[in-house]
C-alpha cells in the first residue's frame, strides 16, 4: 500500500479518535460509564475497520456495506451492554444510543466523508448539551421530580 494512503487513513483514524474524544468528554462529565476511552476507541475503532475493508489489498471486492453491518451488529452488543432497567426505569439509553451514534461518525470518517462526521458530531453534542435544558423548561415538573427521584436511588 502507498505510503500516501496509508497517511490519508492515519490521518482519518485520527479524526474518528478526536470525535470520539470530543463526545466522550461531555459522557465523562456527566458521569456516565461509556466516557472517553470508550467513545474514542469506538470512534476509531469504526474508522479502521471501514477504512480496512475499502483498501484491502489484491484483486479482492470488498463490499464496504457489509463491513459497516458488522460494525453496526458489534457495537449494537457494546450499547446493550450500557442499557440497565430496574422495576420503574430504564438508564444507559442515551450512553448506548451515544455509543452507536459514534461508530457511526467513526464510520463516515472511513468512508471519507469527513464533513459528514463533523457536522455529525456538532449535532450529537448539541443534542448531548443542549436538549437538556429545553427538556427542563418544557416538563419542569416531571423531569425535576424524576431527576429528584433518579439522584435519591443513585445516593442511597
Amino acid at each position: 500500500m502507498p505510503l500516501d494512503l496509508q497517511l490519508q487513513l492515519a490521518l482519518r483514524l485520527l479524526l474518528a479518535l478526536g470525535i470520539g474524544l470530543v463526545i466522550g468528554i461531555e459522557r465523562e462529565i456527566r458521569g456516565r460509564d461509556a466516557g472517553i476511552r470508550t467513545m474514542a476507541m469506538v470512534g476509531a475503532g469504526s474508522c479502521l475497520f471501514t477504512s480496512a475493508g475499502l483498501f484491502f489489498p489484491g484483486n479482492h471486492i470488498v463490499d464496504p456495506t457489509r463491513i459497516a453491518a458488522q460494525v453496526v451488529t458489534g457495537i449494537g452488543f457494546l450499547g446493550a451492554g450500557a442499557i440497565f432497567r430496574t422495576e420503574d426505569r430504564v438508564k444507559g439509553l442515551t450512553t448506548a444510543a451515544t455509543v452507536w451514534v459514534v461508530a457511526a461518525l467513526g464510520m463516515a470518517v472511513g468512508f471519507g466523508a469527513y464533513v459528514l462526521a463533523v457536522v455529525g458530531a456538532l449535532i450529537v453534542m448539541l443534542g448531548l448539551i443542549g436538549v437538556r435544558p429545553l427538556e427542563d423548561r418544557l416538563f419542569k415538573s416531571d423531569v425535576a421530580l424524576l431527576r429528584r427521584r433518579s439522584d435519591r436511588d443513585e445516593t442511597g
